[in-house]
């Protein structure tokens, strides 16, 4: 059994295709603690990424929208205090323009830009002539933001660096989650036909594009996800959010705007639909698994010891407690140091020497004085 305090990433889905998908990415699966904390009311799978003790949870069945996805966070963060950042993977519905080739499949990263910290909630913007928001959502952490540029290096060498392609693996011998054929996008006055398909739709009002040279299972954009607590199927308002500079939206989903501001966390999103009338259900899985694959990859990217903070300052306290014994542990003493966690050893070697008075003791990470009697 790991203990709750191991755990330092928090890895959040909505719907039960995202959290199959986030299940199928771990390295390994292990057991958490055996009871769960008091009022609490999530279920959780446990498990390692790379060096990363990460824990899933998921909505409740049939639960959606901000205040669900708020409750799971707040009680996520409860639970395992160690947690540094969050990760929300799942599903939305795209908003391609002529700048942003979004397609279906394709992952959308909540970035910070000029006019948001990389999510809004649109339904409490207002409007006069164009989009204004109302209240601020944070950003994503800064050890996720400062991990994009070398996922994105890798994202960009695929022949060599396996990547999200190697991880989508994990899922290759389930069939739901393979990637379907037919990949549509309508004109936004094209009317959507009766039916969960798009079979029927006027095929005149399909908009043609290229195949795409790249050899990569999905490409990944960087911008503004757009967060509401309705599901935006209307292909005119879309493109009005997607152009709109107060707004700049690269996808729409259900969940983010309850997290950002309580739970530190990256948004990443796989395109299922393209926001319209036309939604249906045939790429909900595909979609679900290339965010999932994208979120283990910036985890392979992200290094253990920017997460993991606390556990180093343990480790300190127990040195400065315990001086005597524990200054010995000459390696351990060279490793804190290079991490700029402990003064040089000269110094330390000049704080072991100093007289004390009897029950003190000197702290070496600060050089001041505490009773050891009582810590």
């Amino acid at each position: 059994m790991t203990p709750r305090e191991a755990f330092t990433i928090g890895w959040i889905c909505a719907l039960q295709e995202e959290y199959e998908a986030a299940c199928a990415m771990l390295d390994e699966d292990l057991e958490g603690p055996e009871v769960a904390e008091k009022n609490d009311r999530n279920t959780y799978f446990y498990g390692r990424i790379g060096q990363h003790l990460v824990v899933i949870g998921c909505l409740p069945s049939g639960r959606y929208g901000i205040a669900p996805a708020t409750r799971v966070a707040q009680d996520m963060m409860r639970s395992f205090p160690q947690i540094r950042f969050g990760l929300m993977v799942g599903i939305a519905g795209g908003a391609p323009t002529k700048e942003q080739d979004i397609r279906l499949g394709d992952v959308v990263v909540s970035e910070p830009n000029g006019n948001s910290g990389g999510v809004i909630q649109y339904d409490r913007g207002k409007r006069t002539g164009q989009f204004q928001r109302v209240g601020h959502l944070n950003a994503p952490p800064s050890v996720l933001l400062g991990a994009l540029p070398e996922v994105r290096r890798r994202h960009n060498n695929p022949t060599k660096y396996g990547g999200v392609d190697e991880h989508l693996k994990a899922l290759s011998n389930d069939a739901r989650f393979q990637r379907p054929r037919e990949d549509r996008l309508f004109h936004q006055d094209t009317a959507h036909r009766d039916g969960n398909g798009c079979a029927e739709c006027d095929k005149d009002g399909l908009i043609e594009r290229w195949p795409r040279a790249s050899k990569r299972a999905f490409n990944v954009f960087y911008g503004t996800v757009a967060s509401a607590n309705s599901l935006m199927k209307n292909a005119d308002e879309r493109n009005m959010y997607a152009h709109e500079a107060g707004a700049n939206a690269l996808c729409f989903e259900m969940e983010a705007a309850g997290l950002m501001n309580d739970f530190p966390c990256i948004v990443i999103r796989g395109i299922c639909n393209y926001s319209d009338a036309h939604k249906n259900d045939e790429w909900r899985y595909y979609a679900a698994a290339t965010a999932a694959a994208y979120a283990k990859e910036l985890l392979c990217v992200v290094k253990p010891l920017r997460v993991t903070p606390t556990l180093i300052s343990t480790m300190i306290a127990e040195i400065a407690a315990n001086l005597h014994n524990e200054i010995k542990s000459e390696k351990l003493i060279a490793r804190l140091t290079e991490l700029t966690l402990l003064p040089p050893p000269e110094t330390i070697s000049m704080l072991r020497d100093m007289e004390t008075k009897e029950g003190h003791e000197i702290d070496t990470n600060t050089g001041n004085q505490f009773n050891s009697a009582l810590y």
